[in-house]
């Protein structure tokens, strides 16, 4: 058992698990021979609630993760809004791991991070430690904690299987066509795959949500990829590290195409990194919009690059927006971006991805290929309107 589990657990005679202080932490039932699983569910469970939204005709559950003491929580825009069935002043109720159901107010959400926080009037409780997110290792250790199909506090491991992976998937929440040029991804990388929202199973006799919304656009996310199981009703519950720290909100599961529209696991969950979540959780508490990156460009997979850049993966420039940031920072129309800030593009969508990881206005390094020739450059990023 990791060393940062170990330290704030301990052995209880009785068969209740106990909880501890403002932690929230739970005493183990033989802690000399619990798993570090074990640990991470008794440290960081206190932390992980669930949500029940109702809107005018919907209504269905989610998780969400505690992030301070003084009762602000953060989980998925599609869970508050029940990806746009709900938009508009939801009643949200939270229920605490010890029993507790208090009332929840919408602060506001990020929809192109599908990111939102919840306030309820309570203090003193168990806020979950946050990890950093950009030193995370494939194979590094994770557990999920939520509430699938309503189950509340589920705990389930398994390890990350991916980082930094971009994905697109569709929302409600965002418009189809925005009012001004903004950075997309023109092509997709061709996989067998249906990328969606965990939304609560429609099926579920206490839930009446509709399916997930087909109106609207696309949100292009960044995402940690992970085997633990994520399933409908995951959504905005926790990713932890072995320390029992948080590493990702949980956002979207993938199926096969060949599905029929009958969401489950598959061993391919997605959880947004810490990193971005508190960033976006900051602004929002602070009364700000939260901001994101803007390249200026539209970008494709390098797939579809007629010259020697088809042969590196990577982000296909397709055109150029007149003085954005691509273009001031010397990029051209046919070039292929391979990464940012270091981090590997393999497509168009990481690279729309990886630019909307960072807030507007920062600047990034930018490493790409013109004809074969590998080159780069620094690019002080514009702000997505919306």
């Amino acid at each position: 058992m990791g060393g940062g589990v170990a330290a704030v657990v301990s052995a209880n005679t009785s068969q209740q698990p106990v909880a501890q202080g403002t932690t929230g932490s739970l005493t183990l039932n033989n802690a000399e021979t619990a798993t570090a699983i074990s640990g991470v569910a008794a440290v960081a469970t206190p932390s992980v609630v669930t949500l029940e939204v109702a809107g005018a005709s919907a209504s269905g559950s989610g998780s969400g993760v505690i992030y301070n003491e003084d009762g602000y929580i953060i989980t998925n825009a599609h869970v508050v809004t029940l990806d746009g069935a709900a938009a508009q002043d939801p009643t949200i109720r939270v229920k605490l791991s010890d029993g507790r159901i208090l009332d929840g107010k919408l602060v506001d959400i990020d929809p192109y991070a599908d990111l939102a926080v919840v306030k309820v009037d309570a203090t003193g409780l168990p806020a979950i430690q946050i990890a950093d997110s950009d030193s995370l290792n494939v194979g590094d250790l994770t557990v999920a904690i939520g509430a699938p199909l309503n189950l509340a506090s589920t705990v389930t491991s398994g390890v990350v299987s991916s980082l930094y992976r971009g994905i697109t998937v569709g929302s409600a929440l965002i418009p189809q066509a925005p009012s001004t040029p903004q950075d997309e991804s023109d092509g997709g990388s061709g996989m067998p795959w249906d990328f969606r929202f965990n939304t609560p199973d429609e099926s579920a006799p206490q839930q009446e949500q509709p399916q997930q919304q087909t109106t609207g656009g696309a949100v292009t996310l960044p995402v940690i990829q992970t085997d633990a199981s994520i399933n409908p009703g995951n959504s905005g519950g926790a990713l932890l590290n072995g320390k029992g720290e948080l590493i990702g909100i949980n956002v979207a599961i993938a199926s096969p195409t060949s599905s029929n529209g009958v969401a489950g696991s598959d061993g391919l969950g997605f959880a947004i990194p810490a990193n971005l979540a508190s960033r976006v959780a900051d602004s929002i508490i602070a009364g700000d919009q939260p901001s994101h990156g803007l390249l200026g460009a539209s970008v494709a997979d390098s797939t579809q690059d007629t010259d020697a850049d088809a042969n590196h993966a990577g982000g296909l420039l397709v055109e150029i927006i007149k003085g954005g940031s691509a273009e001031k920072a010397g990029l051209r129309a046919g070039d292929v971006i391979t990464a940012v800030n270091g981090v590997p593009a393999v497509d168009g969508t990481s690279v729309s991805a990886l630019v909307r990881m960072n807030a507007g206005g920062s600047t990034v390094t930018i490493d790409y290929t013109r004809g074969g020739v590998a080159g780069q450059t620094d690019a002080k990023l514009g702000t997505l309107e919306w």
